[in-house]
């Protein structure tokens, strides 16, 4: 038990550990990613669930680049004045987005140095780690007196750098109790996919299925002495297997501050593992945020 708490423990920290770094910005200090890297460097984050823009030079300076709005309530778009004093180009069609800086400073940076290249920005992929807890069935597995568990584990999300995206791949590995009634333990890790067919930017819904299963599994067998009946002889018994179960279930995420409460209702339905007669329960609640 031990060794898998330790796992998903140094698999959260592993994946929370890279991909930021600490600025410090008007006396603030900021955890910036990079997004461009050049003569120019966009950087960027989430702060309370807003995004926040800045561009570094050569020299180390870092301006954000800001839209604050006007006593007449319209947006001001100084962010456009910033970046035609750094560039000497017309910025009067940039928006404040991801995409349309990216593009901006790609082409100013490009202007500047023949030899520099630029990944596509259509094609990057952002992150979010996120810790569940929840309570299961083991729908999958003979369970007589229908016993449910506590279970935990850890969550690497993988999607698009779209504004919304709809599509995402997911690696997790979760840690499955055992009780005195019901005695098997496991530890899975899965890969799986999510199709989000809910999408906005407060909430989304979306149906997931594990296509990819390594479990670990644990149990403790119990059968009579054949020698002296009146005596009952327990025996642990353990094993492993890779499967392609493709399990399916449904989730949504609520955006929260810099996160989102996530909820999930897995293991509904397998189609190529047999439900062992009880009614699926396998819930679960996280939170997760964006690397």
């Amino acid at each position: 038990m031990k060794k898998i708490v330790f796992l998903i423990s140094f698999m959260a920290f592993s994946l929370i550990s890279f991909a930021q770094e600490t600025y410090t910005v008007n006396s603030e200090n900021l955890e910036l990613k990079t997004e461009v890297d050049g003569d120019l460097d966009l950087l960027w984050n989430t702060f309370d669930g807003q995004y926040r823009y800045f561009i570094k030079t050569e020299n180390g300076d870092i301006t954000e680049l800001r839209n604050t709005k006007g006593s007449n309530n319209k947006f001001q778009e100084e962010y456009k004045t910033t970046l035609s004093d750094l560039t000497l180009l017309d910025a009067s069609k940039v928006k404040l987005t991801t995409y349309s800086l990216k593009s901006f400073v790609n082409s100013y940076n490009a202007s500047k140095d023949t030899n520099y290249t630029s990944e596509d920005s259509k094609t990057k992929l952002k992150t979010r780690i996120g810790v569940f807890g929840g309570l299961t069935n083991n729908p999958f597995v003979f369970n007589p007196d229908n016993e449910a568990v506590p279970f935990f584990g850890a969550e690497l999300e993988v999607l698009s750098d779209d504004a919304l995206p709809k599509q995402a791949g997911f690696l997790n590995i979760r840690h499955t109790t055992d009780n005195d009634e019901f005695q098997y333990s496991s530890t899975q890790i899965a890969l799986g996919y999510r199709f989000r067919f809910i999408n906005s930017e407060k909430i989304n819904v979306y149906a997931q299925t594990k296509f990819a299963t390594f479990t670990f599994s644990e149990s403790t067998i119990y059968y009579q002495d054949p020698n002296d009946t009146s005596v009952i002889i327990s025996e642990k018994d353990s094993g492993s297997a890779l499967d392609a179960p493709f399990i399916f279930g449904l989730g949504a995420d609520a955006k929260i501050g810099n996160g989102y409460i996530t909820f999930v209702y897995d293991s509904i339905i397998a189609l190529f593992v047999e439900n062992q007669d009880n009614f699926p329960v396998d819930f679960a609640i996280g939170y997760k945020f964006n690397l």
